[in-house]
């Protein structure tokens, strides 16, 4: 079965470690998101998350909106859950960009600025973490497809 989706919101900051602003469109570069905090020469270049994660902690009394996460690619119909290390993602149609999943949610040795705003945070669970194998530009409404 196709695992596949579609982005809803990209987000930016350009400092680490608190909520990301909505953008329509972004140039990705060998090192991420151009104009993110989290691009660099490592292994956590760019962000995914589910926007049905999103929806689910918001049923549990947090008002939360794509971004607030941190997260730079919110994604709807994708089931990210069925992601593994080593994956490889297909993002847009014409200058199509391709990510490799290299983590599965993150360690938090401390509750972060996001715990703190929001009274809960997902991402240690349910963030996917990507580094760049193709560099090109995507936008919201673009396809998202788990190609490997």
């Amino acid at each position: 079965m196709e695992n596949k989706g579609k982005i809803v919101s990209i987000n930016i900051s350009e400092k680490k470690g608190g909520k990301k602003k909505p953008v329509n469109e972004v140039s990705i570069n060998e090192y991420g998101i151009e104009g993110d905090g989290h691009s660099g020469n490592w292994h956590r270049q760019v962000s995914l998350l589910s926007y049905d994660s999103i929806k689910d902690i918001n049923s549990k009394g947090i008002d939360a909106r794509p971004g607030d996460f941190a997260e730079n690619i919110t994604t709807s119909g994708m089931d990210l859950k069925r992601l593994q290390i080593g994956d490889i993602l297909t993002v847009g149609e014409e200058d199509m960009v391709m990510l490799e999943v290299t983590q599965i949610g993150k360690e938090c040795p401390k509750p972060c600025s996001i715990y703190y705003l929001m009274g809960s945070c997902i991402m240690p669970q349910e963030g996917v973490f990507c580094r760049v194998l193709q560099p090109g530009k995507i936008k919201v409404g673009n396809k998202i497809i788990h190609a490997l």
